[in-house]
């Protein structure tokens, strides 16, 4: 089934070698805002436990991958403390906010885009782990590394998660929409470099 691929072949397009050197060249940037990314991660989880108490199977997986961000957070921001990089806020990227520019506004739908965000989300930020890896300093790329197990296994909840909440409806054509509007925001350039910037 389309959307339960690995992350290389459920994205419609990689990383362009672009984002790489910038990411290279904006190391202190990459971490801090990654960090960014963590919180809002988690946060993204927990508002979802909040909204759908009902939804025991989403409350399980949400409360676990709370966790995991946090805790990723946390392992960031103490390779930042080692670095002498100093964690601050940052705008954010247009990135999960032009992604939810045609998400639906009633329910199911809602959750169901919501959660098929979230996938699409974990999934390129696993496909760029992969891709910055091998370019990265020894206890950077590692790190990089640890984290594409939960970041992809986050991915396959979420989707399932959208599937199981679209009650017997496909979502499919919905995952190729987002997916398509993904691909412009990856590939077209953003002024400023962040973790989910565009080329």
């Amino acid at each position: 089934m389309e959307t339960m691929l690995p992350v290389q072949e459920f994205l419609h397009c990689a990383t362009p070698s672009s984002w790489i050197d910038k990411a290279l060249q904006n190391q202190d940037i990459l971490l801090i805002d990654h960090a960014h990314c963590e919180k809002k991660a988690a946060a993204t989880a927990l508002n979802l436990m909040y909204r759908y108490v009902d939804n025991v199977e989403l409350l399980h997986k949400m409360s676990r991958l709370a966790r995991e961000e946090l805790r990723h957070f946390e392992q960031v921001l103490a390779i930042m403390e080692m670095r002498s990089i100093t964690y601050r806020h940052l705008t954010a990227s247009r990135y999960a906010a032009g992604l939810r520019k045609i998400a639906k506004d009633h329910e199911p739908q809602k959750l169901v885009d919501v959660l098929i965000i979230g996938a699409i989300i974990e999934a390129r930020s696993c496909e760029r782990f992969m891709q910055l890896a091998p370019h990265l300093d020894e206890e950077l790329g590692l790190f990089y590394r640890s984290l594409l197990k939960s970041e992809s296994r986050h991915y396959s909840d979420y989707l399932k998660l959208a599937k199981d909440s679209a009650g017997g409806e496909s979502i499919e054509e919905r995952v190729r929409a987002f997916l398509e509007l993904e691909r412009e925001l990856i590939e077209t350039p953003d002024q400023e470099f962040r973790f989910h910037s565009g080329s």
